[in-house]
């Protein structure tokens, strides 16, 4: 018969000896130490939406309202020219028939999301892309959106990077005038060549010398860059008005420090999933609400 080693046969051999040493406890102790600590949920966990551009690209006002309350999600983000069908082109009984359907649902709140854009050296089509937003806007508050996303969208590479910059700030400060005028909210996107900056944004804002300019976080992969992600959220984290988020599972982007961040912060706003689907969209709404909560310890 083998001998059996056992911890019992191993101190007995060890004090014989006259070689005994202490032998801690915690040594033999098979369970984690983490598991003895209390833990406590989080029970405030940052609210969840989708983004159309996506996901959503295909589905209609009733599809939306369907899936996403299915899922448990609580705002949606209507990206114009989609299948949604929520256009300036609307008539003004459309557009009341359009709020009470989204009010009438258990969604909390509607925004929509453009692709106007305020880069361009061309005065004429700069113009263009500012009334444009303001022509939105409008469609924004009659159908009860609380705000309306554009674009930078670049730093051309034969104008100065600062006169851009001033030339985008100046276009927010216009339109995020206009749209607060108007019970909206004006939010510039961390996107495009050169603008998918933390700091250009920053600075972009600061141009637009307007309280009224906010942004939505984009959950870039370049967040991170230089002083890191704290300092770059601290340097806008008072204009931060809804995010765009994405992959969860992607290790290489921080996304339970994001989201503490702006626990800490007492952010209100959505946190928009653009994201691509599958052939179950609300199962799959489902695994990522699942993972977007688990990320902030509230399941």
């Amino acid at each position: 018969m083998k001998n059996i080693f056992s911890r019992r046969n191993f101190l007995k051999t060890a004090a014989l000896s006259g070689t005994a040493v202490a032998i801690p406890e915690k040594l033999f102790d098979a369970s984690p130490s983490y598991k003895n600590e209390p833990f406590k949920l989080n029970e405030n966990p940052l609210k969840l939406g989708v983004m159309t551009y996506t996901l959503a690209k295909d589905w209609d006002i009733d599809t939306i309202i369907k899936n996403l309350s299915e899922a448990g999600y609580q705002s949606v983000e209507l990206r114009t020219t989609h299948a949604h069908g929520v256009e300036v082109t609307l008539s003004e009984s459309e557009r009341r028939e359009v709020k009470k359907r989204f009010v009438d649902s258990p969604l909390e709140a509607i925004s929509l999301a453009s692709a106007f854009q305020y880069h361009s050296p061309d005065p004429e089509e700069l113009r263009k892309n500012i009334e444009g937003t303001k022509e939105y806007t409008l469609l924004a508050r009659d159908v009860g959106a609380l705000g309306f996303r554009v674009f930078p969208n670049a730093l051309p590479e034969d104008v100065p990077e600062e006169r851009t910059m001033e030339q985008i700030g100046k276009a927010l400060a216009e339109v995020g005038e206009f749209a607060y005028n108007h019970g909206v909210e004006i939010r510039v996107c961390v996107h495009g060549r050169g603008t998918s900056s933390i700091p250009v944004i920053k600075k972009i804002v600061d141009y637009s010398e307007s309280p009224h300019v906010y942004v939505n976080w984009n959950c870039n992969p370049n967040d991170t860059e230089g002083q890191g992600l704290e300092y770059n959220f601290n340097l806008i984290k008072d204009r931060i008005r809804s995010l765009h988020i994405h992959e969860l599972w992607d290790k290489e982007y921080p996304y339970r420090q994001l989201f503490s961040l702006l626990s800490d912060n007492n952010f209100t706003g959505y946190c928009n999933a653009e994201i691509s689907g599958n052939d179950d969209p609300v199962r799959f709404l489902r695994y990522y609400r699942g993972l977007f909560l688990a990320l902030q310890n509230a399941l």
